[in-house]
């Protein structure tokens, strides 16, 4: 047994409890959760919060060298850029920077990532550095052939699989994948994460065959005539096992076909707000009874894995887009950070909360010195002033896999940059 307490824990299911404690058991699992009088000092983190630890439901590791590529460029043009500057990379760079993109995540304290995955390497760094991760191998395509590649990439990480690292399909999108592709990829019996309606140019090449997409010309396929959201609904592949990023462009009927149906929505308010996409209706989803987890997108076309600002953002994205400060919580932003976010991924029995009986995933939090030391209100003190650098500790079903201070950079990372700079050329 492992007791770790600190001058907070926030369960998420539940208030939090001043001065309170963890108790871990050796299979990695919460035992009990209370207060350090109860149940223990054991190790103590002095001026720290404990947490959840986060479930970013929506990343790419493999980006995770991309930022800052195209920044201003329009959608479409941005997304091509993106596509050709990839093809400079081998499988091993790949590897080499998702093994950077996921200690990162460990570093902001997120334990659990949703993660769309072009080569699979993903997998292979989430096993190599104890991060959980649910890994949707990504496919593009007209027809069922489409699967060919899901495949040969599932065949290749089925050795680093486990419990904790897990695979699922991503039809990536309703431009680059046909109805057909959708159909092949539910037939597997997988978990599913797609993007749907991130922008205004999706919307009108789905549904009008507008704009020009020359730039995405080899992965685009033909406009179905209809939104993606109704087109899936129609053919009966909107459902729980489906999750859909972004969602920014979307009407009350889809909002209430994504609740119907229980799609998951990972928001992602820094990659939208960048890309001038806009701002998905999060408290329209909410109220529908839509799940919805807030998740960092990747480097691509957000700065960081960073979580924390992502909840802040959300936040403050959420209240000036309603001209109200109560209109979201940091309370609320936390909880879509954790459950939510273990919810969109099918994940929330496991992961997602500290109450017994979930793995323990937890984040450790330090305020000393902040703005909000000494803590009045440990959630917004966690929310509003948390940063992957004032994480202290991160551990995954139990196991410490980062620690400020002693924790080294893989040594992927110079290999990661040198894949950089082989993309700037």
């Amino acid at each position: 047994m492992t007791v770790l307490s600190a001058e907070w824990v926030v369960p998420v299911e539940g208030e939090p409890i001043r001065d309170g404690a963890v108790e871990i058991g050796d299979d990695g699992r919460v035992v009990a959760v209370g207060s350090r009088a109860d149940l223990g000092e054991g190790e103590r983190f002095d001026a720290c919060v404990i947490v959840p630890g986060f479930v970013n439901c929506h990343t790419h590791l493999e980006y995770a060298t991309y930022a800052g590529f195209g920044d201003g460029l329009p959608f479409v043009p941005w997304l091509g850029l993106h596509l050709e500057r990839k093809r400079a990379l081998s499988l091993d760079d790949m590897r080499a920077i998702a093994t950077v993109g996921a200690w990162e995540c460990l570093r902001s304290g997120v334990t659990t990532v949703g993660d769309c995955s072009f080569r699979g390497a993903a997998a292979e760094a989430a096993a190599a550095t104890g991060l959980s991760a649910l890994v949707f191998l990504e496919v593009f395509g007209e027809d069922a052939s489409a699967l060919d590649t899901f495949h040969e990439h599932a065949a290749r990480v089925e050795p680093v699989l486990s419990g904790r690292v897990r695979i699922g399909v991503s039809p990536h999108a309703p431009f680059t994948c046909t109805l057909e592709v959708y159909e092949a990829a539910a037939g597997l019996g997988l978990p599913m994460q797609t993007h749907l309606a991130e922008s205004a140019a999706e919307r009108d090449w789905l549904v009008a065959g507008e704009g020009d997409w020359t730039p995405l010309a080899e992965f685009l396929v033909p406009p179905p005539g209809e939104t993606g959201i109704r087109l899936l609904a129609d053919a009966g592949l909107l459902g729980p096992t489906l999750s859909a990023a972004h969602c920014v462009h979307v009407d009350e009927e889809e909002i209430a076909l994504l609740a119907e149906h229980r799609v998951g929505v990972a928001h992602c308010p820094r990659s939208n707000g960048i890309l001038g996409c806009g701002l998905a209706p999060v408290e329209e989803l909410l109220a529908a009874g839509v799940e919805v987890g807030i998740a960092t997108d990747s480097p691509a076309s957000t700065p960081s894995f960073d979580l924390f600002e992502e909840q802040r953002t959300a936040l403050v994205a959420a209240r000036a887009r309603a001209g109200r400060p109560d209109a979201f919580s940091a309370a609320r932003a936390l909880e879509l950070a954790t459950m939510g976010g273990a919810r969109v991924l099918g994940l929330d029995a496991e992961v997602g909360s500290l109450v017994p009986g979930k793995r323990a995933d937890l984040a450790v939090i330090s305020l000393d010195g902040s703005p909000f030391d000494p803590v009045e209100d440990p959630v917004a003190a966690a929310v509003l002033g948390g940063s992957p650098d004032r994480v202290a500790a991160t551990l995954v079903a139990g196991e410490t896999r980062y620690r400020r201070g002693t924790s080294a950079w893989p040594d992927t990372r110079r290999a990661a940059r040198r894949a950089r700079s082989r993309m700037l050329r």
